[in-house]
């Protein structure tokens, strides 16, 4: 359930996400869950967060900056078979990442299953920041992962 995404950011060109691929599938490591967004809107949601923070990472001219900048590349979210040796992949190929714990769910693949766990961490006043996921028609499960606000509470409230 509790899985580790890794967050990156690739070259917004043409095949920086094979190269990327290449590395890891020649290393034996699979892709799980992927999903990828201009990095811009990374930026404006750091630029969002950083006005409800008391504590200023950046000045908004800096964040004006790594916004225009950030068009040039795009945020690589995934969920991988062995996070510790792609990590240590991806450090020594001087990949620019992080990681953060994610809710990873396996779930039926039929109208609801979905709705079912939204519905339950909404009624218990937890947001869910992002998600991605999805099924192959015909068949019976679907992964979905789910970055909640409060991921401690997000997986108090599952494992119950």
């Amino acid at each position: 359930m509790v899985r580790t995404e890794i967050r990156l950011f690739l070259t917004n060109k043409p095949g920086e996400l094979g190269r990327l691929s290449n590395l890891l599938s020649d290393n034996d490591i699979n892709v799980d869950a992927l999903t990828i967004q201009d990095a811009s809107d990374y930026v404006k949601e750091l630029f969002k967060a950083r006005g409800k923070s008391i504590r200023r990472i950046a000045s908004a001219s800096n964040y004006n900056s790594m916004q225009k900048d950030s068009v040039e590349y795009a945020l690589i979210r995934l969920v991988v078979s062995d996070t510790d040796k792609a990590v240590d992949l991806l450090s020594r190929e001087e990949y620019l990442f992080d990681f953060i714990p994610v809710i990873a769910l396996e779930m039926k693949n039929k109208p609801g299953s979905l709705a079912e766990f939204a519905n339950t961490l909404g009624e218990q006043g937890i947001n869910i920041n992002y998600v991605y996921g999805s099924a192959v028609p015909g068949t019976s499960n679907a992964l979905f992962v789910f970055s909640p606000e409060d991921i401690d509470q997000a997986i108090k409230i599952f494992k119950e």
